[in-house]
């Protein structure tokens, strides 16, 4: 049978497990500090292929979860192993002291391991040392064994033991509650904390982008379909996938790009030095290469930032070098050829505001025309290659830097029906830098074809178009839409998954 006192410690050491891990995300944020953050690149990085593009299909974003929670419990466990020994101890010595020094001392020697980073470590051992300490009770006040009840003859302790019992209980229940407690707090605080989603770095950069912003907006169609966006997607609904569910939190003050392998001399740029380089804003638009078909990732924004040509010109790539490597904070990597990647953007805004940490302030790169996976986010070196490296995608079997497939897309939103009894069908096109030329709607199955009416074309490169047709339903109409790219390509009809290299097909709706 279980001692009712074990039981209670192991309860505590599972709160104070939880209270050092959320200590240590409220001191340090998803940077290196953080004790999950080693553990979650170990199980990104040690598990199999097929079980990770298993996981995307099955799963999509909620797949991110699965590997977050096996390293937070994994972590709170080996605190709260500590924590448990600490409060063990304690009752060996009879001292509270003992178990806060064993549960603090142990979680910071812990995190220091697990991170390599010493002063963040305590983030992790003052709450775990603060649960210890609290909820270790001294033997007079616990019960022991699995039966609280004292013998027949001593009256005093038949009276008191019930009261002795939800004593501890009480006590129990409040420090557990409290780290729970301290451990969603220190979420949300973390969370408000995080940099970015501020105005730009001045006013003429934030006017620039501010009429760029209602220049690209001012192409939308006037559509009467409720919640489908126009030219540009709001910051907050524009689609965001990552490798990690934590973002990195790096500040203005303290990121650096550094360019290295195959250069004539390695050169490092500070966030300052970027945003004086020469300012373009330009409408890109980001397509998620794991999305279905109809999926709905794909958006939009006008983001701020400088042309990389320049910078790499700046390092004189040296000899046969044709490809380089592009790292992130969150361990990302890709890699691209040096012409493809010339023609990139560094962008720290978007949507006239500082670049939020979910898109990877405070830098992030856009490559025109290649999928949104490809573009790094939380940029912190671009190593320059002579012979081809597979990047992280092309490791889990992804196609990895090719460019997007062509798509006209028809949502749930973009169907709406007319107060004249027509309905319209209103979406967005999309074919990287090749543009696109028109979009062709059937509302009999593919039978016949009418080109619907599209929004003015912008001057970049890599962008968007809304579309929109207008048709009278007579009962229900299998609708087909399918677009027709700059180049006079028309979207392949065939049909097929994401993996590798992106869904294709016409998008089918069954209207009416």
């Amino acid at each position: 049978m279980i001692d009712v006192t074990e039981q209670r410690d192991a309860l505590l050491a599972a709160a104070a497990g939880a209270a050092a891990v959320a200590g240590s995300y409220l001191a340090t944020g998803w940077t290196p500090a953080f004790v999950v953050r080693p553990v979650d690149q170990a199980i990104v990085n040690l598990t199999p292929e097929p079980i990770v593009t298993f996981s995307i299909e099955t799963f999509g974003d909620a797949g991110h979860l699965i590997h977050i929670a096996m390293a937070v419990a994994t972590v709170v466990g080996l605190f709260g192993a500590v924590a448990f020994a600490g409060l063990e101890l304690a009752a060996r010595t009879d001292s509270r002291g003992v178990g806060a020094a064993v549960a603090g001392g142990g979680s910071w020697l812990l995190a220091a391991a697990l991170t390599g980073i010493s002063l963040g470590a305590l983030g992790a051992a003052i709450p775990a040392a603060a649960v210890g300490g609290v909820g270790w009770l001294p033997e007079s006040a616990a019960p022991s064994g699995g039966d609280a009840t004292p013998s027949d003859g001593d009256a005093t302790g038949a009276r008191d033991a019930p009261a002795v019992v939800d004593a501890v209980r009480r006590r129990t229940l409040g420090v557990v509650t409290g780290a729970l407690g301290f451990a969603a707090a220190s979420a949300v605080g973390r969370r408000s904390l995080a940099p970015g989603d501020g105005p730009l770095p001045d006013a003429p950069r934030s006017e620039g982008a501010a009429a760029r912003l209602q220049e690209v907006e001012s192409a939308s169609l006037a559509v009467e379909s409720e919640g489908l966006h126009g030219m540009v997607s709001p910051i907050g609904e524009f689609y965001n996938v990552d490798i990690a569910e934590f973002d990195p939190e790096v500040t203005a003050d303290e990121w650096s790009l550094t360019f290295t392998g195959e250069t004539g001399s390695e050169r490092t740029v500070d966030f300052d030095e970027l945003i004086n380089r020469p300012v373009e804003h330009r409408a890109i638009t980001l397509r998620c290469v794991g999305e279905e078909l109809n999926g709905r990732k794909l958006d939009n924004a006008v983001w701020t930032g400088t042309p990389i040509r320049p910078l790499l010109e700046s390092v004189d790539p040296e000899g046969d070098c044709n490809c380089a490597m592009l790292r992130g904070e969150d361990g990302y990597y890709v890699q691209f050829p040096v012409d493809v990647l010339a023609e990139g953007f560094l962008a720290w805004g978007m949507n006239g505001k500082e670049l939020p940490t979910s898109h990877g302030h405070p830098i992030r790169v856009l490559i025109p025309g290649h999928w949104g996976e490809t573009n790094v986010k939380w940029l912190t070196e671009i190593e320059l290659l002579s012979v081809e490296e597979d990047g992280y995608w092309e490791e889990r079997g992804w196609e990895g830097t090719g460019e997007v497939k062509t798509v006209a897309k028809l949502w749930d939103e973009g169907i709406t029906e007319l107060g004249d009894g027509r309905t319209e069908l209103a979406g967005h096109a999309y074919a990287g830098t090749r543009g696109i030329d028109r979009v062709e709607v059937s509302t009999d199955g593919g039978d016949t074809w009418t080109d619907a009416e599209l929004s003015e074309r912008l001057p970049d490169a890599d962008v968007w178009r809304q579309w929109r047709h207008v048709f009278e339903p007579d009962g229900e109409h299998e609708v087909v839409v399918r677009a027709v790219d700059g180049t006079g390509t028309l979207q392949s009809g065939e049909e097929s998954g994401s993996v590798p290299s992106g869904a294709s097909g016409w998008v089918r709706r069954t209207v009416g």
